[in-house]
C-alpha cells in the first residue's frame, strides 16, 4: 500500500510554498496571460501544481492471506443430472430402452423387466412420450412416461424413481392442455405428400380431407401447384405433445378457388374456436364457411376416412366377370378392418349376405334415398337400427364378389345409382342461427387473421 500524502496535509502544503518562492516570476506570467487573453486555463492549472518529484513518498506494506480454494479433485466433484427425451418402440427391451436414453444401469434394467407397471407401460407400445434423469455416473435417477389416456381431456403418466438402493413405480392422470399449430403447404403430387413435407401429422390430413370433401373431390380435382393453410390443436401432457387435436380453421385454394373453414359450437359460443372446453374435447359443433355457413351436409361423400378410390362410378372392366359393365357405385381401398361408416341419418333395411356383395348393409334415409356398403368382413348392425351419419356399420373385407380387401359403395335415389359425390355436394346445409353471428363473425375474423399467419409461414421458408 502506498500513501502519498500526510493525514494533515502538512507536507503538502510546505511544498507548494517553498515551490511558488522560487518559481514566482512563471506564475506572474500564467496570470498575466490569464487576464489578456482568457484562454490556456488548463495549462495554468497544470503549470500550478508542483512537480511530482518534489512530492515526499512513503510506502507501506501488509501482508494478505489468499482465500481457500475449494477441493474439486475428481473424488469430490459436485453430483449433476443429466436430461433426455424419447418415445417408446414396440420393439424396446429394458435393455434397448435404457441404452437409447443413456442409461448403464443393471439394476435399473432387471427392475424394468420385473415390475408389472413398468413391464407392461414401457415394453411394447409405441409412441409413449418418455423423459429421462441419469446421475452422473450413468445411472437411472428417475424416468417418466406419459400417454393419452382412453378418457378424453386426460393423459396418463409413469413415473419410476430411484429411492434409496432401489425403486419405487407410481401412475397418476391429469388433464391434457392444447395449444394451437399453425402450419401451410403446396400440393406437388398428392395430398399426404405436401402435409408430410410441412411436418403436419396425417391425422390432421385426413380431417383436412374431411372438412373440404363435400366441395373438392380430392381423388381426381387435386392439382399441382393447390396450397392449403391449416391451425390445429396439440395436445400435451408437461409441456409434451402427445397427439393431435382437432383442426381449428382452414383454407384450401383448389384450382385457384378458396375454401375457407373453421370449427365452432353454437352452445359455448365464448369457446367456439377452440376444440377444448374445460381440459376436454368437444364433440359438438361442427365447420363452417368464414361467412356462417355449415359444411355439414345431409351426405358426406365418403363412406370412410380418406382413401384412395380404387374404381370410380363409370364403366371398367369387371375383375371377376373379365367384361365391360358400367360399375354403379365407388369402391374405396382399405385393408381389412377399416371402419365403414354411414354417410347419413338413416334405418338399416338389411344386413346379412347377398350374392355378390358378400356381407352388405342396406341404409334408408329421408326421401327416396338409400345407401349400399358391401364386401364388409363384419356386420356391427342389424335390420331395424337407427343410425348416425358418420356411425361405424361394419368392416372392410373382401366377402362376395371381390379381389381384394375394399369397400363397395352404391347411393341409389328411387332404386336407380347415383354418383356419390355428386350426390354428397348437392345435399343441403344449415347456417348459423341470428342469435350467435355476432360472435361468429368475431371469431371469423381471427380464424383470418391466423390462417394468413400460416399462409405467411410457407412464405417466409421459401424466400
Amino acid at each position: 500500500m502506498i500513501k502519498l500524502f500526510s493525514a494533515d496535509g502538512q507536507v503538502f502544503s510546505n511544498a507548494v510554498a517553498q515551490w511558488l518562492a522560487q518559481h514566482h516570476k512563471r506564475v506572474t506570467a500564467v496570470v498575466a496571460a490569464l487576464l489578456l487573453g482568457g484562454g490556456g486555463g488548463a495549462f495554468a492549472v497544470a503549470s500550478l501544481a508542483p512537480d511530482a518529484a518534489d512530492v515526499p513518498v512513503r510506502e507501506m506494506l501488509e501482508t494478505v492471506q489468499p482465500l481457500a480454494f475449494a477441493d474439486y479433485s475428481r473424488d469430490a466433484a459436485p453430483a449433476y443430472v443429466l436430461y433426455r427425451t424419447d418415445s417408446t418402440r414396440t420393439s424396446d427391451t429394458a435393455d434397448t430402452l435404457l441404452k437409447r436414453l443413456g442409461i448403464d444401469d443393471a439394476q435399473a434394467a432387471a427392475y424394468l423387466r420385473a415390475d408389472n407397471s413398468a413391464r407392461q407401460i414401457l415394453l411394447g407400445h409405441s409412441g409413449r412420450q418418455l423423459t429421462a434423469e441419469a446421475l452422473s455416473d450413468q445411472r437411472l435417477n428417475k424416468i417418466t412416461a406419459r400417454w393419452a389416456a382412453d378418457t378424453d381431456g386426460e393423459f396418463r403418466r409413469l413415473i419410476i424413481e430411484r429411492n434409496g438402493n432401489g425403486f419405487t413405480t407410481r401412475t397418476d392422470t391429469a388433464a391434457l392442455s392444447a395449444s394451437s399449430q399453425l402450419a401451410s403447404g403446396t400440393i406437388q403430387s398428392s395430398l399426404f405428400a405436401a402435409t408430410d413435407e410441412a411436418k403436419i401429422p396425417d391425422a390432421i390430413a385426413v380431417q383436412l380431407a374431411e372438412i373440404f370433401s363435400g366441395d373438392i373431390d380430392f381423388r381426381r380435382e387435386l392439382r399441382k401447384g393447390d396450397r392449403f393453410s391449416v391451425v390445429y390443436e396439440t395436445l400435451e401432457g408437461d409441456g409434451e405433445p402427445l397427439r393431435t387435436g382437432r383442426v381449428l380453421s382452414a383454407e384450401f385454394v383448389n384450382a385457384g378457388k378458396s375454401y375457407q373453414a373453421m370449427w365452432f359450437n353454437e352452445s359455448v359460443t365464448g369457446q367456439a374456436v377452440s376444440g377444448m372446453q374445460s381440459g376436454k374435447p368437444s364433440s359438438k359443433g361442427g365447420y363452417y364457411t368464414l361467412d356462417g355457413k355449415s359444411l355439414r351436409r345431409a351426405f358426406l361423400s365418403s363412406p370412410v376416412a380418406f382413401s384412395r378410390v380404387s374404381s370410380g362410378f363409370a364403366m371398367r372392366f369387371h375383375p371377376v366377370l373379365k367384361q365391360m359393365r358400367a360399375h354403379l357405385g365407388t369402391d374405396f381401398a382399405a385393408s381389412t378392418g377399416t371402419p365403414a361408416r354411414t354417410v347419413g341419418d338413416g334405418v338399416v333395411t338389411f344386413s346379412g349376405v347377398q350374392n355378390g356383395y358378400g356381407n352388405v348393409v342396406f341404409i334408408k334415409h329421408r326421401g327416396e334415398t338409400e345407401t349400399v356398403y358391401a364386401h364388409l368382413s363384419q356386420l356391427l348392425v342389424k335390420r331395424g337400427d337407427k343410425v348416425n351419419q358418420g356411425q361405424t356399420i361394419g368392416l372392410v373385407g373382401s366377402t362376395g364378389w371381390a379381389t381384394g380387401p375394399h369397400l363397395h359403395f352404391e347411393v341409389r335415389n328411387n332404386g336407380v345409382q347415383q354418383d356419390p359425390m355428386k350426390v354428397a355436394q348437392k345435399s343441403e346445409t344449415v347456417p348459423v342461427t341470428a342469435a350467435v353471428k355476432p360472435v361468429f363473425d368475431q371469431l371469423a375474423q381471427q380464424a383470418r387473421i391466423a390462417l394468413a399467419a400460416a399462409a405467411s409461414m410457407e412464405v417466409s421458408s421459401a424466400q
